[in-house]
């Protein structure tokens, strides 16, 4: 946390934004409390950017609606139900809400929205007390519905139910009520808690550790899509590794991601191997930072941060001793499956499954380029096969070199320099990622003289392992080519 004297600094530069200043303005007009809650306040304090601005109040849904329309340049509903209305104002999107008191009846996957009377009511049912502290900017009504004194020109007043304050100096991550009535109302909060300490760096109050512990098993009352959004969010950190051991040491991760808690093999005595689960963690921080690395300023790629996690799940399935050995036989193709099946479980989009499953499967086909150089068609088909996903393979792939042993670590680095080189090399050459057979679909048929079936994909499969394997040909060699084959197809039929 910054400065104190900064971090108000920054607070009023908040309350006097076009948006928080009109939006108060006429709140306060309209004799309803208005407050800029939760994320905002936080990261005022922390000195990190603030990108969204988000307000509770005490007007109703329709009321919210009434008084931010003649203000916005567009408003759209966002989830009505929820008591909450988005519109855009002086530029920038704002969300506001109904105080809420949201209650779970511990078997719907969903809250049952309740509205509520307070600020204060509001703050103390949200999930974490850094989040729970709000920038009060109108009068507080009384019960007949009069405001104090003051009116929308008053100084704001911080309110905080849970000591997020002092929290926030602590670095902790705590509460506003008894941990397990909060992860009792929604079970979810306990990934949040990961995804938290996590993003911020914070330490998780034993209290919520012991209680995400017990309660671990109602993760399972939460919907696959909730699930997956909120491991989406801890992984699209920076620095997931913290969030992912929390969910692991409570037993949540089980529930969720059991292939990953899995990977804590125990070694054998005499058969001597590194922890399959500390080396995952390890690879996915290596590959987010090679991700910022090899490309500064791009979104976080949630398809390359899967696929470092979840690389070698298939080990535990394939485990074999063979003396003092431990071999992990085709973990690969197997662990490929298994992502397929947990992902989709998860409700992942198709294009992400098949890309984390396609990139597992193709983890260790480099291995062995440092002990024999590959022919230029080895090269050729490493990058056909690997296809689009070829820029997240080499991220994966050099992440995935964990050992201690510096000079190892120097061969295999140099080793896939090589590789990039020659990849480059051959596609300036030949456009390496579009490589094609040197004859179509049409001019095979035209050639051969046969319609369209069985025998033109039999052709077309065969000029590719040509080009694949010498290169790109003239029209007349790939026509010499395709002609000498048939003619040998036809003898050996």
């Amino acid at each position: 946390m910054t400065d104190m004297a900064e971090a108000t600094a920054r607070l009023h530069a908040l309350v006097a934004s076009a948006p928080t200043r009109q939006l108060a303005e006429a709140f306060a007009a309209a004799g309803h409390e208005l407050a800029l809650v939760g994320g905002p306040v936080r990261d005022a304090f922390l000195d990190r950017p603030v990108t969204d601005l988000d307000y509770a109040t005490s007007a109703s849904p329709d009321e919210i609606l009434a008084i931010v329309e003649p203000l916005a340049e567009a408003t759209w509903d966002v989830g009505r139900e929820f008591g909450t209305i988005a519109a855009r104002v002086a530029g920038l999107t704002v969300e506001v809400t109904t105080y809420r008191a949201d209650t779970y009846d511990g078997v719907s996957r969903k809250p049952q929205v309740a509205f509520g009377d307070t600020l204060e009511g509001d703050l103390v049912r949200r999930d974490f007390t850094v989040n729970a502290m709000a920038l009060r900017l109108t009068p507080v009504r009384d019960t007949l519905g009069r405001g104090e004194p003051g009116g929308a020109d008053a100084s704001p007043q911080l309110v905080d139910v849970g000591g997020g304050l002092e929290h926030l100096l602590a670095g902790v991550l705590d509460t506003p009520q008894a941990p397990e009535q909060s992860f009792d109302d929604d079970p979810l909060r306990m990934m949040r808690a990961a995804r938290f300490a996590a993003q911020l760096g914070f330490d998780v109050a034993p209290r919520v550790v012991t209680a995400m512990t017990a309660l671990a098993e109602r993760i399972r009352d939460i919907s696959a899509e909730r699930v997956r959004d909120e491991l989406s969010k801890l992984l699209l950190t920076s620095r997931p590794v913290p969030g992912i051991r929390l969910l692991t040491d409570t037993g949540i991760l089980d529930r969720v991601l059991p292939e990953v808690p899995a990977l804590r093999l125990e070694a054998d005595e005499h058969a001597h191997h590194k922890d399959v689960y500390e080396h995952s963690l390890t690879v996915l921080q290596q590959g987010i930072d090679l991700e910022a690395s090899r490309n500064p300023g791009a979104e976080p790629d949630l398809v390359s941060r899967l696929a470092g996690l979840l690389h070698d799940i298939g080990k535990p399935a394939t485990r074999r001793i063979e003396g003092r050995t431990v071999t992990f036989h085709q973990h690969d193709l197997v662990g490929a499956r298994m992502a397929k099946q947990r992902l989709k479980a998860l409700r992942f989009d198709n294009d992400t499954v098949k890309s984390v499953a396609r990139l597992v499967e193709l983890h260790l086909r480099f291995y062995g380029y440092g002990e024999q150089a590959w022919t230029d068609s080895a090269v050729r088909r490493y990058v056909r096969d690997a296809g689009p996903l070829l820029e997240r393979l080499h991220i994966l792939t050099r992440s995935d070199v964990t050992t201690r042993n510096r000079r190892k670590a120097e061969r295999l680095d140099f080793a896939y320099d090589d590789l990039e080189r020659r990849i480059a090399e051959l596609a300036e050459q030949e456009e390496l990622e579009a490589v094609r057979p040197d004859l179509d679909g049409n001019a095979i048929q035209r050639i051969l003289g046969i319609p369209p079936g069985r025998e033109v994909g039999e052709a077309y499969r065969m000029l590719l392992e040509h080009r694949l394997e010498h290169g790109p040909a003239s029209p007349e060699e790939a026509e010499r080519v395709l002609r000498e084959w048939w003619a040998a197809r036809a003898v050996e039929l």
